[in-house]
């Protein structure tokens, strides 16, 4: 079997089949596998800090996730590769993630990434899985949340995705309705996007950017709060500022 270094582009999928064996384990749920060698201080960064910051709840069901960290990730015809050469930067992505039953792989271009922006990624891919399990793509409890805002006509989203999504229902003759199609897909990204805040928050300390398409702090904090109910952080982490000074 040829090792990463002798790869030059592969599929994402047959890179994760080709190595999967050969993956170091973490804890009892996370594994990962690097494509070079890793010191004691990226181990800790990129693995260690992030995973013991997890609330228990939020990846539940999942038996096993493997992560695989790679110079640079490449989407081009149609597909994902890992590649070892640096890509066209309007083929270069950051991140995928998929599962089959309870196991779950993510796969991260970590070369020329920040250390901050990985964090991003990781807890955006950890976000999207757990979404990924829900029938609803979000906890009914946030959904209803998103439903009270637009009727109080709350301004602005977390982050891009959400915030398209939400304009394109806005601008939706129809009466809000929580079941429609529209409204699922934009309380999933809106759940994805506030949950890698709230996970990013847990392990760093970070800054919500601002500016005219960002929520008014207020609401934020609602979210924040209703999805520190939901997903309590581990002992020993803090998310809001007066729990640092208790």
């Amino acid at each position: 079997m040829p090792t990463p270094a002798e790869l030059t582009k592969i599929s994402v999928q047959e890179f994760t089949k080709r190595f999967r064996n050969e993956m170091i384990p973490l804890s009892n749920t996370f594994a990962y596998f690097s494509a070079a060698p890793l010191s004691e201080e990226d181990v800790r960064e990129h693995l260690e800090e992030p995973i013991s910051a997890l609330p228990q709840g939020v990846l539940a069901g999942f038996t096993s996730v493997s992560v695989f960290l790679v110079p640079f990730l490449e989407r081009s015809g149609g597909e994902d590769y890992v590649t070892f050469d640096r890509p066209d930067p309007k083929e270069r992505f950051w991140a995928g993630q998929f599962a089959s039953g309870p196991t779950a792989i993510m796969v991260f271009g970590v070369k020329d990434r920040a250390v901050a922006d990985y964090h991003y990624d990781f807890y955006h891919a950890i976000a999207t899985l757990a979404a990924n399990r829900m029938p609803a793509g979000a906890p009914e409890e946030f959904s209803e949340l998103l439903a009270q805002e637009i009727r109080e006509h709350v301004h602005g989203e977390v982050d891009d995705e959400s915030w398209a999504l939400k304009q394109a229902l806005l601008q939706k003759p129809a009466p809000l309705r929580r079941d429609s199609k529209a409204f699922r897909s934009y309380a999933r990204q809106a759940f994805i996007d506030t949950m890698t805040l709230y996970l990013h928050g847990i392990c760093c300390d970070i800054d919500v950017e601002t500016g005219p398409r960002q929520i008014p702090s207020r609401h934020l904090r609602k979210r924040l709060e209703l999805l520190h109910q939901l997903y309590p952080p581990p002992r020993g982490f803090a998310v809001f500022p007066e729990e640092l000074k208790s």
